[in-house]
């Protein structure tokens, strides 16, 4: 079941290791009880959003990454996501849906690890 309550911002920030302060949104699915997968909005400028995504197993379900596409491109009207991340499999996964690489921020997670910008336009982006 798709759901989105604070235990999602929860979840995710959980596993990616940083807390999440309003605004955002977030959506994710539950299974017996218990969020096994998210994805958090938030710094929304009208055309673009930036999404964090976590799963306990590496893995986002179609239903969640459709229900995703549909509140930022059509709900919010954005015309591109960006994601920043120093976790190679959130780049793999990233680039599935489309994404391209668009810069770097030095030392953001911290002395030598670099942040991978990454974006999707609206036309560009796909379910895999």
């Amino acid at each position: 079941m798709i759901v989105s309550d604070e235990r999602v911002a929860a979840f995710v920030g959980k596993m990616v290791g940083t807390e999440f302060q309003p605004p955002y949104t977030c959506l994710g699915v539950e299974h017996d009880g218990r969020i096994v997968s998210g994805i958090v909005f938030n710094c929304w400028t009208g055309t673009d959003i930036e999404l964090t995504v976590a799963s306990v197993n590496g893995h986002l379900p179609r239903r969640l990454l459709r229900r995703a596409a549909d509140y930022v491109f059509k709900e919010l009207g954005c015309i591109r996501v960006s994601f920043t991340t120093e976790n190679p499999a959130v780049i793999e996964m990233a680039k599935r849906l489309s994404a391209q690489p668009e810069g770097r921020k030095r030392h953001l997670f911290g002395p030598g690890r670099d942040g991978v910008i990454l974006g999707i336009l609206r036309e560009e982006w796909k379910i895999t």
